[in-house]
């Protein structure tokens, strides 16, 4: 849900075209005084976009009253709406410290792991093992996803500040971070890939449908078209040009996308109210 670069050090995705250290396109975006510039604003507006968004979903969630699994997916989107507001400082390229900008950082991979993890749970809501929106069902979701966004904002912060020598940074040596990599990469990838098998089989072989996954499979492929931009063609972006943009800005158009489609999938497999009880013998 968007690639991250610390103040010294890279830990994902833009190594191949932000930083200069790295080799590769360098992005410059605009100049400001001092030498300073500000980068990827383009991501910037677009996540102030997608949190306007997000708001307005919150909102639309809180509609459907009958609906299962109404207060998951509000969390789902409350953390969707703390990524982006992280990543306006991690992956937009503001003149900030290397203090501020780690710390944004931990709390951006923390919630990217934390919110893959709420939006799992939402998928196993809607099997009813547990009734949805009742203390025991959200205090679940809740502490696990605390738990996890603690975990990883500690390590992504060990990373940056090099407290116990544990989790080295790419920089000063190479291949130790192998924890945040892991953690970035591979854990929301296992998260999603279950979420989307888990709903699949809700949605085909329990509800009897099939327009769902028409939402839910476009979802994925949005998702898969900003991952391929933000990895594969940002460097080619980059360089076309000058360094004003890179594949950030598409990563964090896709990925708005994608929740919004994962937003329709959720509406049209729950129902706004709750089916009128006829009494025997109908109406009077």
């Amino acid at each position: 849900m968007g690639s991250t670069k610390f103040g010294n050090f890279e830990v994902l995705s833009q190594s191949h075209n932000q930083v200069g250290e790295w080799g590769g396109c360098v992005l410059k975006g605009i100049p400001l005084k001092n030498g300073e510039h500000l980068g990827n604003l383009g991501s910037i507006i677009l996540c102030g976009i997608a949190i306007a968004i997000s708001a307005f979903l919150l909102l639309q969630s809180e509609r459907k009253r009958a609906a299962v699994g109404r207060r998951e997916m509000q969390l789902f989107l409350i953390g969707f709406i703390i990524i982006q507001i992280a990543e306006i400082f991690s992956v937009g390229d503001f003149p900030l410290s290397s203090t501020a900008r780690i710390a944004f950082t931990g709390i951006h991979l923390g919630m990217i792991i934390a919110t893959t993890w709420v939006l799992l749970m939402n998928a196993v809501v809607g099997f009813q093992i547990l009734d949805d929106g009742t203390p025991l069902s959200l205090g679940l979701i809740i502490i696990s996803g605390v738990v996890l966004f603690i975990g990883t904002g500690y390590i992504t912060l060990d990373t940056g500040f090099n407290w116990t020598g544990e989790f080295e940074s790419s920089y000063s040596s190479p291949n130790r971070n192998i924890a945040l990599y892991v953690l970035y990469q591979l854990v929301p990838l296992i998260f999603l890939v279950a979420f989307y098998a888990l709903e699949a089989i809700l949605v085909v072989r329990v509800l009897g449908e099939v327009r769902p996954m028409i939402y839910l499979t476009s979802a994925a492929i949005l998702f898969a078209l900003g991952q391929i931009f933000n990895y594969v063609i940002s460097p080619y972006i980059c360089n076309g040009t000058a360094g004003k943009i890179d594949g950030a800005l598409f990563e964090t158009l896709f990925t708005l996308l994608a929740v919004v489609m994962i937003w329709v999938f959720w509406s049209s497999i729950t129902e706004d109210d709750w089916p009128t009880v006829v009494p025997q013998g109908g109406y009077p």
